[in-house]
């Protein structure tokens, strides 16, 4: 068995959180866009976010534009 296969049987994928709400994605709502960041600041992985290829391109655009208007720290002021 590949590693591949191995973990295709393992965990289920998370529901994406943006399918589940019925929302769109969107810079200026921080709160939704924090759930994506990890407590270093640094943006999560699909794996771990369980976003959908398009979602997680999304999100990883929303947070950068956040980022640059100053709605979002670049990073953790707890490092």
């Amino acid at each position: 068995m590949t590693e591949n296969q191995a973990l295709s049987r393992g965990k289920r994928r998370l529901a994406d959180y943006f399918i589940q709400n019925k929302t769109e994605v969107d810079y200026k709502n921080a709160e939704v866009l924090r759930r994506f960041i990890s407590p270093e600041g640094k943006i999560l992985p699909s794996r771990r976010s369980g976003l959908v290829a398009a979602n997680q391109r999304k999100v990883t655009r929303a947070i950068k534009r956040a980022r640059s208007a100053g709605l979002l720290p670049f990073k953790s002021a707890e490092v």
